[in-house]
């Protein structure tokens, strides 16, 4: 794979240019990898230095990618950027059934690395899957009928995901935890931001599992068996001391059946379960309706450990046409959860409008 200075060979250059626009301003050091259909995402990847970048033209790639250097940009040119599985591919990730796969080690967390503007899709893992991560930003993506997730992140801190489109995965559309192959407490992951990404057809929208100090905040949540959940356990600290704010959570009504982990699904906006000092406000909730357990506008529920949530406050949502209720609390041993200033029309109990 050759390496390209912006200012070398018009056919990069054009397309260097449709991404970036004219003359961007570009250190010497600097390069651009361009990739075309049939060339190696890899070897781009591989030969890239941090700060540079690695354009994927517009297209179809069959490969997995593993991203492990610090600094650098793998960018498609938009949705017609596409990156599916190929079955003969070896390499962790690949085996793992993931397609793009952003990695550091647990003495080192790979640092500033940026996904953008592409699709994955058809994978049987995640579309894109980081871990010990620092500053990983994921950007106008689209993760489209991946069997887990569509983008996920573990062990992990100052992540940005915005502007995603993550649908028809088999879990997740977006799905954020400290860890899922041990039991530990709620990890802090440093001010992590979710926002103004669209899920639709997913098990679950987003997913936050044991984590702390994160913004879930202006996403578009829409036929998922669930929108949002934030789930804690018995570990210390427990999950929460985070912020749902702003969302537009609507017609979560897809229907999930029951798994080992969970109940089954249909019409859940927002829960909480497990978690503490979470602040809920300024979001939109309509039309979610079903009869699982966790049915319901924004819901309270003892996790199925039996931890309780406490210190919540839920406050100034509008909310309309959910069932069971707008507003329900079945974890009635939770302590200090408050109810205020949301536009609703029913409860369980009642008396939490």
């Amino acid at each position: 794979m050759m390496r390209f200075h912006i200012s070398r060979l018009a056919c990069a250059a054009a397309i260097i240019g449709a991404v970036f626009g004219a003359a961007p301003p570009v250190a010497a050091d600097q390069m651009t990898h361009v990739v075309f259909p049939g060339q190696s995402i890899q070897r781009a990847v591989d030969a890239a230095e941090p700060g540079d970048t690695v354009l994927l033209a517009p297209g179809t790639f069959r490969e997995s990618v593993m991203v492990s250097t610090p600094g650098i940009t793998l960018t498609g040119m938009g949705r017609s950027t596409v990156i599916e599985p190929d079955t003969k591919q070896a390499g962790k990730c690949a085996e793992a059934g993931n397609g793009i796969c952003v990695i550091g080690t647990k003495a080192h967390d790979v640092e500033g690395v940026t996904v953008a503007s592409l699709t994955v899709t058809g994978f049987t893992g995640s579309g894109v899957f980081a871990m010990a991560t620092d500053g990983l930003t994921v950007r106008n993506v689209t993760a489209v009928k991946n069997g887990v997730w569509g983008i996920a992140q573990e062990r992990s801190v100052h992540g940005v995901f915005r502007k995603n489109t993550a649908r028809d995965n088999g879990d997740a559309g977006l799905f954020l935890a400290n860890t899922i192959k041990e039991e530990a407490g709620a990890a802090d992951t440093g001010g992590t931001v979710v926002e103004h990404n669209r899920l639709e057809g997913n098990r679950i929208g987003i997913t936050v599992r044991r984590l702390r100090n994160l913004t879930v905040a202006g996403n578009h949540l829409t036929g998922n068996c669930a929108g949002v959940f934030v789930v804690g356990d018995e570990n210390k600290p427990k999950a929460g001391a985070l912020t749902v704010r702003d969302n537009i959570i609507a017609r979560n009504n897809k229907s999930c059946p029951k798994t080992a982990r969970l109940d089954a699904l249909q019409g859940s906006g927002i829960v909480l379960t497990g978690a503490e000092d979470t602040l809920v406000t300024g979001n939109r909730i309509t039309g979610n309706v079903g009869a699982s357990p966790l049915s319901g506008g924004i819901v309270l529920f003892k996790s199925f450990v039996g931890t309780t949530s406490e210190r919540n406050r839920i406050a100034d949502n509008v909310l309309e046409g959910n069932a069971p209720a707008d507003l329900v609390n079945t974890d009635t041993t939770g302590k200090d959860n408050t109810f205020e200033g949301n536009t609703c029309g029913a409860s369980k109990p009642a008396g939490l409008c």
